[in-house]
């Protein structure tokens, strides 16, 4: 939506820098001292994660953490971390890393600095519309004659509306007090595979397969990618608690003090730096017990380590002969 930021009652201030750049993060929250910081920045495409393990963990953990600590440092009376759906019983490093977030602000919500401070982080599921969404990718694949293309037939998602996610967002951080894991209802799971067809046919066209071999758009069947589930959760541990508002709930997960965390996040750090994918997801597997990373790794950078004409072809010592 565009929007007239001259008309609006505020100014908007962009500023360009990564959430890992803890200087830099610490001088913008100290010119402009906000009162409320909704964290969303995060390394979120799963197969990609996959294959630039120590970027993301790094961006999605220590970015959490620097934002988190800056904000309150400067006075912030609250904080929201935008979680994810895939930090529930995580296969994949993305939803490991986001997890991780989680107990980062969990664990500062809990320390006495924060005493009197709102830190939370609200979990939700996929929404349709924004960007990396199914749906646009679906409109636009439908819009150049298909194939549409999806990982499994069976594949579900958790669906939200923009507008909707946004307000529950707002609603969730106004009725933090510190330490919430608040989950939205999605509504129930949608077939993926049933959500193209759906998009297919409110298009005015027909799906081509065997049983209609002179349908207009095929969907295809591409197979599940590096870390890619079946399904989503919305919670780890059973029983949430509801809260004044129908859509909103609180999950009660477990929580790590933040003394122990940050010995923990050290660690870490030293890992990113040597990129030790495998001791980086074995250290995630320890802080988040429900990880299960799967078997192979698939880092770029980590390949190349172990196997260095991985991502080199074989070149000639003489030129071929003329």
């Amino acid at each position: 939506v565009d929007v007239d930021v001259d008309r609006l009652p505020f100014e908007i201030t962009p500023v360009l820098a990564s959430v890992t750049d803890e200087t830099l993060i610490g001088k913008v929250f100290a010119r402009w001292k906000p009162q409320s910081v909704f964290h969303a920045a995060a390394f979120k495409h799963v197969p990609m994660v996959e294959r630039n393990v120590g970027a993301a963990v790094f961006n999605n953990v220590w970015g959490t953490y620097i934002c988190a600590t800056q904000a309150l440092a400067n006075g912030a009376h609250s904080f929201v971390l935008v979680s994810t759906d895939k930090a529930v019983r995580p296969t994949n490093v993305m939803g490991a890393s986001k997890r991780l977030s989680e107990l980062v602000v969990q664990a500062i919500a809990a320390s006495p600095a924060a005493s009197s401070r709102a830190f939370s982080s609200v979990r939700f599921g996929n929404v349709l519309g924004s960007s990396g969404s199914v749906v646009p990718l679906f409109r636009d694949q439908i819009a150049n004659g298909g194939p549409v293309t999806l990982t499994h037939p069976e594949i579900t998602r958790y669906f939200m509306t923009i507008p909707e996610a946004s307000q529950l967002v707002l609603q969730a951080a106004g009725m933090a007090k510190g330490g919430e894991v608040f989950v939205l209802d999605m509504g129930n799971p949608v077939r993926v595979y049933d959500l193209a067809r759906r998009m297919i046919e409110f298009s005015g066209l027909m799906v081509k397969d065997e049983l209609n071999p002179r349908g207009d758009i095929e969907i295809k069947v591409t197979g599940l990618r590096p870390g890619e589930k079946l399904y989503e959760e919305l919670l780890i541990g059973g029983n949430p608690q509801t809260t004044s508002h129908p859509k909103i709930m609180k999950a009660l997960e477990a929580q790590i003090p933040l003394d122990a965390l940050e010995a923990e996040l050290a660690e870490l750090l030293v890992l990113l730096s040597k990129n030790d994918v495998a001791a980086i997801r074995q250290k995630l597997s320890n802080l988040v017990p429900e990880y299960s990373p799967a078997k192979e790794i698939v880092d770029w950078g980590y390949l190349a380590d172990q196997q260095p004409d991985i991502l080199s072809p074989a070149i000639p010592a003489h030129p071929p002969a003329a």
